[in-house]
């Protein structure tokens, strides 16, 4: 199987050096060229059609967003994944409508890097850990979920959880059994399309369904 050939766009020397050592060691991966501006991210683009680009949002003569956009608008190949110091639904959203493949934190581990690479260079989208395929894609970006699709006391569970409750203390909190509440957050997880409890808490917080205690 071919290589994934990847660009690097970052305006520090050092996060960039961090990235392709990351990066590097991994078999399937190839770190064809690196950029510091997005001027020179562009050229690298439409010169050698890398299969994937990473870049920071924040560049010294544009952004990403308007690499993003430059790249839809010229029908070029290469997957952009955007790297950002903040990760806000709403940039996710824009990020995603304007062409990006995925929307993530520069916190991400290096591990979930890799994996998201992958997935990009495969074809899907990625924003935070959710995984989508082009018809889920257009889907999240058709749902306004700034409405949660929960119950009411579903909504108390979740609330709750962000506040770091164990099942048994939220039984306590809001007089049900333990065993009711595992029902609650199995239909919780369900409805998010998140795999845990901590997923679920994180998701809620960036929509603003709950306010951080």
């Amino acid at each position: 199987m071919d290589a994934i050939r990847i660009l690097i766009v970052d305006d520090h020397p050092l996060f960039r050096r961090g990235l392709h050592d990351v990066l590097s060691v991994e078999d399937d991966f190839e770190i064809v060229a690196e950029a510091a501006t997005g001027s020179a991210a562009l050229q690298v683009i439409r010169s050698i059609h890398p299969d994937v680009a990473i870049v920071d949002v924040n560049l010294p003569d544009t952004n990403g967003h308007e690499i993003v956009r430059w790249v839809t608008r010229e029908r070029l190949p290469t997957r952009i994944i955007l790297l950002t110091a903040y990760d806000d639904i709403s940039q996710q959203r824009q990020a995603l409508a304007e062409g990006a493949a995925a929307y993530c934190s520069k916190e991400v581990s290096p591990a979930w890097l890799v994996e998201l690479i992958r997935h990009v260079a495969a074809g899907r989208y990625v924003v935070g850990q959710r995984v989508m395929t082009e018809q889920e894609k257009a889907a999240w970006l058709l749902n306004d979920s700034s409405t949660p699709p929960l119950s009411p006391r579903e909504m108390e569970v979740l609330r709750l959880i962000t506040q770091g409750m164990s099942n048994k203390e939220i039984a306590s909190k809001l007089g049900i059994s333990e065993q009711t509440v595992k029902n609650h957050v199995t239909a919780i997880l369900r409805k998010l399309n998140v795999e845990d409890r901590t997923q679920a808490a994180v998701y809620a917080l960036q929509y603003g369904w709950v306010r951080p205690s």
